[in-house]
């Protein structure tokens, strides 16, 4: 008699599972997120949006591998012109970890679970094409303006609901709701 073989969907993934950062992860991810990106991540003008800040932790998302971050997608409360939307980033995969759409599962949780809380929109600095897949756009980005130097066509917005990317303009300044 053979015996059959029960998979998890866990199992059949290309990538570990994806949980809600808590506070006792923070180091670990730290870590993860200075190995991906080394010393120059403090020089971006993101970086100046999360100094400060409160993680949105129910929108914050982390892949454990044998219970190590290999994964991490942030979420941040900022304003543009004084409206609330989440701030994403960063988004960090350990070089291992990539090609298995990892990344992209990451934001999507990120931004369901903002869509789910409530939030606006998702804003975020990053490369079109890639952040692209998951609806983020600079279409409606042209009057919204980043702390410091930052590249406009790398400014994204992804809408949660209906048209909710119109009107959104000024300076993001954290969220001193937050």
């Amino acid at each position: 008699m053979t015996s059959s073989v029960h998979k998890t969907l866990a199992s059949e993934l290309p990538y570990p599972p994806l949980v809600h950062e808590t506070p006792a992860m923070e180091a670990a991810v730290t870590a993860l997120i200075d190995r991906v990106f080394g010393p120059g991540r403090f020089a971006k003008s993101s970086e100046r949006l999360r100094e400060g800040n409160t993680l949105l932790a129910d929108c914050s998302f982390v892949a454990l591998r044998d219970g190590k971050p290999v994964g991490c997608c942030r979420m941040w409360p900022v304003t543009i012109g004084g409206e609330p939307v989440a701030f994403l980033g960063p988004l960090a995969v350990d070089p291992d970890e990539r090609s298995a759409g990892l990344g992209q599962a990451l934001v999507e949780s990120a931004c369901e679970a903002a869509r789910a809380a409530g939030w606006r929109a998702v804003l975020l600095v990053g490369d079109g094409p890639y952040f692209g897949r998951v609806g983020f756009t600079n279409g409606h980005t042209a009057g919204v303006v980043m702390p410091g130097p930052v590249d406009q066509r790398r400014v994204l917005l992804l809408p949660l609901k209906e048209a909710r990317d119109e009107g959104l303009e000024g300076l993001v300044a954290i969220d001193p709701r937050a």
